[in-house]
């Protein structure tokens, strides 16, 4: 089958942005495609992708809880409630803004490979099933989940109300049922299908009568009601080394899995120094690998050489520019990010400025590139949510967390209410490469919170879940505020772009070798047609553009601002 050419990618590409327009009220202030105002508290803020669960982190902010017991029930709610995106059988990463210590944490919480799965025996099983990389679906993509381990290492460093309070109403939720909302429920209903067929107790847990659940019917939960009740009568061991690890290691022998017990008892979260760059004035944070996060930075110091805001927001000129930096970060990314117990990554010379004045010689500001190339530095040193919470001692955290793609593996083990994750599909097999799997080795991670300190004070705490789309979405709402003046709401609403090449996974080939570019339908048919022009290929998007959360300090008001993603089913919320 042959591709379209570019006249009627062009054509189809009109045809679709023509007809659409600005959100379809009159607003009397700010930008005209916001969906609403900003949300502006005195004392405290919630933003996560669920109302209710914006409900539960805001009643242990009222409380008393910090904005760390406040995300951990949030989060609990999130695993219940939004299952497509996260859970306890996900991974977790963290930053941190201590308010009493005036000092920035980073977490990661990620999960390692089964032990007892070498390379060669994963070649092997990969080999029965004739698939060359690891499959989405099924035992092999499964590690160690890291959720649980990171909400007790944030609970005992900055945590004041006990576990068991902060897990009461999502408890009480599983038990008793709560209403689904509409996106989730689109993906829910789209993974019933693909992972019921997998073996274990998801068809059990996920589904009703053999279907997902449709929008707004009660959903319950009573094993998770179960798993999260022993969380918060014995605390993290249950999970790791006590009544599920045993669970889940019955279930892996009988069925055929590779995680046993001692992969669960060996597991343990690190406490890591956030990684930084200054962008215009602002640094801006991110966590080291085995996460993507400092992709975005690459691209900052990529850009900040480069007048954005005399170019226009979304102009043929910048999104050009953008959409090349990202090319140069992200085959760096695909090179040199993975887990720093197993390669030594030349951290410090990525993120430098150095390092940016010589790639940036390779972007062309009139046309696209068809193929980049990793670069050479010195060794001189992916479904999700995204949430965050402010209290009103001025602390503040930036989480994500994730069990990968739609529902993560499909695999449950009967009994404990959560399914895994399939982060494991991430690994390599290019023997040599820093990503290459190894048993007890944590896989790449697509997963990344952010934060941003401006004058040595806290400014904003956010994120973008998604993907490969995350650092893009970082950037992106970075450039709306800094550069082009939009307010914390509207730099979520406006319309964003991807550009997804050789180096993302993705079900799609691309249309050359450079790659090919989706947009939104508000990006102006002008600018379009600019990237056309510059030999961009370019796509009309159908969702998979990031959801995003953020928390804004206005140190002059002391109050805190608060925005929540309108593609998603969100709320921020503060008192």
């Amino acid at each position: 089958m042959t591709r379209p050419s570019t006249l009627l990618v062009a054509l189809a590409l009109g045809a679709a942005l023509v007809p659409c327009l600005p959100a379809q009220v009159d607003r009397l202030t700010g930008k005209p495609f916001s969906t609403r105002s900003e949300v502006i508290a005195p004392h405290g803020m919630v933003c996560t992708s669920h109302p209710l669960a914006t409900q539960i982190g805001l009643d242990v902010l009222k409380a008393g809880g910090s904005a760390v017991d406040a995300a951990i029930a949030a989060n609990a709610a999130l695993g219940l409630m939004e299952p497509v995106s996260n859970g306890i059988g996900g991974d977790l990463f963290a930053i941190v803004w201590d308010a009493k210590t005036q000092k920035l944490h980073g977490l990661n919480a990620s999960g390692r490979s089964p032990l007892g799965l070498s390379y060669d025996q994963m070649q092997a099983e990969l080999k029965k099933i004739g698939t060359p990389t690891i499959p989405p679906h099924g035992f092999l993509p499964v590690s160690v989940p890291g959720c649980v381990d990171g909400w007790f290492e944030l609970h005992a460093k900055f945590g004041r109300r006990p576990m068991a309070e902060l897990l009461a109403p999502t408890i009480a939720y599983a038990e008793n049922g709560h209403p689904v909302a509409e996106l989730i429920q689109y993906y829910w209903a789209r993974s019933v299908p693909i992972l019921s067929k997998q073996p274990g107790g998801f068809k059990d847990t996920f589904t009703i009568n053999g279907r997902a659940p449709e929008k707004g019917e009660m959903f319950k939960n009573p094993d998770l009601a179960r798993s999260l009740r022993l969380l918060a009568e014995k605390g993290r061991d249950a999970f790791y080394k006590g009544e599920i690890a045993d669970k889940v290691d019955a279930f892996m022998r009988s069925a055929g899995g590779w995680l046993r017990k001692e992969d669960f008892a060996r597991h343990k979260s690190d406490w890591v120094e956030p990684v930084g760059v200054n962008y215009r004035g602002y640094d801006v944070f991110e966590l080291p690998p085995n996460s993507q996060g400092i992709a975005a930075l690459q691209m900052l110091n990529l850009l900040e050489a480069y007048d954005l805001k005399a170019m226009g927001w979304n102009s043929p000129e910048a999104l050009h520019l953008l959409i090349e930096a990202k090319k140069l970060a992200f085959e760096d990314r695909a090179k040199f990010y993975a887990d720093p117990d197993f390669s030594k990554i030349p951290l410090r010379w990525l993120v430098s400025k150095e390092y940016a004045a010589e790639r940036r010689k390779l972007i062309d500001p009139k046309r696209a590139a068809r193929r980049v190339d990793a670069g050479n530095p010195k060794l001189n040193e992916g479904d999700t949510i995204y949430m965050t919470v402010a209290d009103r001692d001025g602390s503040m955290i930036s989480l994500i967390q994730s069990n990968y793609r739609g529902m993560g593996s499909g695999i449950v083990t009967p009994g404990t209410g959560f399914g895994f994750q399939d982060r494991g599909e991430m690994f390599t097999f290019e023997k040599g490469h820093a990503n290459v799997y190894a048993p007890g080795k944590r896989p790449f991670q697509t997963i990344i919170p952010a934060f941003v300190m401006k004058d040595g004070k806290p400014w904003m705490s956010f994120g973008v879940m998604g993907g490969a789309m995350q650092p893009q979405g970082h950037v992106q709402i970075l450039c709306n505020i800094i550069d082009w003046g939009m307010d914390l709401q509207a730099a979520g609403d406006a319309a964003r772009w991807q550009h997804l090449g050789s180096s993302e996974p993705t079900s799609e080939p691309p249309m050359t070798n450079g790659g090919y570019v989706e947009v939104e339908s508000g990006i102006p048919w002008e600018s379009v047609r600019g990237l056309l022009d510059r030999g961009h290929q370019v796509r009309v998007g159908h969702g998979g553009f990031g959801g995003y959360q953020a928390i804004m300090r206005d140190h002059r008001h002391g109050v805190w601002i608060g925005a929540s993603e309108s593609r998603k089913d969100g709320q921020s919320a503060g008192y």
